[in-house]
């Protein structure tokens, strides 16, 4: 069975949206992985469709219920997959979970809108809370689709090569090196020597000291957990005999 994601929300027309085009969308249209909505609004229980009500103790904004949530959670068919829900007070999300998220059967995303959801339904349905950055939008369905293509384009099959994913952004708990193509020289910036010479122990050597040099002036926190890590993590980033 390929791996399945399943989107919850009240705007099922925004999908696939960029999950259907380039390397994403052929993997679809091979199998690999596929997609479906679940129009929350479905599970409405009044003519007008919605879905939400103002928040107990008062408050700004409406607040999605549980039970309708839980209504459309239930419709659909779990197969060991995990819950997750696009959230600003989630966990962070990380390459590590896309990892593990991508080596297992998929997901079910719930797409939250409006001033939140009922507080109960997390609990009711083990609803993991996830969110991909410190800020907040007007819905999940934008992080939810951010949240699948990390995770579907680690499946096996998807990229053209698995080499292209060895030494990107996080993997080895660093950040990427510089890029470089023709031409030789844009607007007085040359390509850097060492990677035009032919000698891969120079060029590996060089990428080496600048996805930590990257790291460690963009990105303190990674840098410091990964420097914590001590001689183990050192051992796997020597220089090659």
């Amino acid at each position: 069975m390929s791996w399945q994601a399943t989107i919850l929300t009240l705007f099922p027309e925004l999908f696939p949206g960029p999950l259907g085009a380039s390397v994403l969308g052929r993997a679809a249209a091979e199998g690999l992985w596929a997609l479906d909505t679940v129009n929350i609004r479905d599970f409405s229980d009044n003519k007008y469709g919605s879905v939400d009500d103002t928040p107990a103790g008062g408050g700004a904004g409406l607040v999605m219920r549980a039970d309708i949530l839980a209504h459309a959670i239930d419709s659909v068919a779990r197969n060991d997959r995990p819950i997750v829900c696009l959230t600003p007070r989630g966990k962070p999300f990380s390459q590590a979970r896309a990892r593990s998220l991508a080596a297992g059967p998929g997901l079910i995303a719930l797409c939250g809108r409006f001033e939140g959801i009922d507080e109960r339904l997390f609990d009711a349905r083990d609803v993991e809370e996830v969110s991909i950055g410190d800020f907040v939008l007007a819905g999940g369905e934008i992080p939810a689709m951010a949240l699948i293509e990390a995770c579907v384009r680690l499946i096996p099959g998807v990229l053209g090569s698995a080499s292209s994913l060895g030494e990107e952004s996080f993997e080895g708990g660093l950040l990427e090196y510089p890029q470089y193509t023709r031409p030789r020289e844009f607007e007085g910036r040359a390509i850097p020597d060492v990677l035009l010479g032919g000698d891969h122990q120079k060029i590996a050597a060089w990428r080496r000291e600048k996805r930590q040099e990257i790291t460690r002036t963009r990105r303190p926190d990674l840098w410091e957990r990964f420097s914590s890590d001590g001689p183990i993590r050192r051992s796997d980033n020597k220089e090659p005999k």
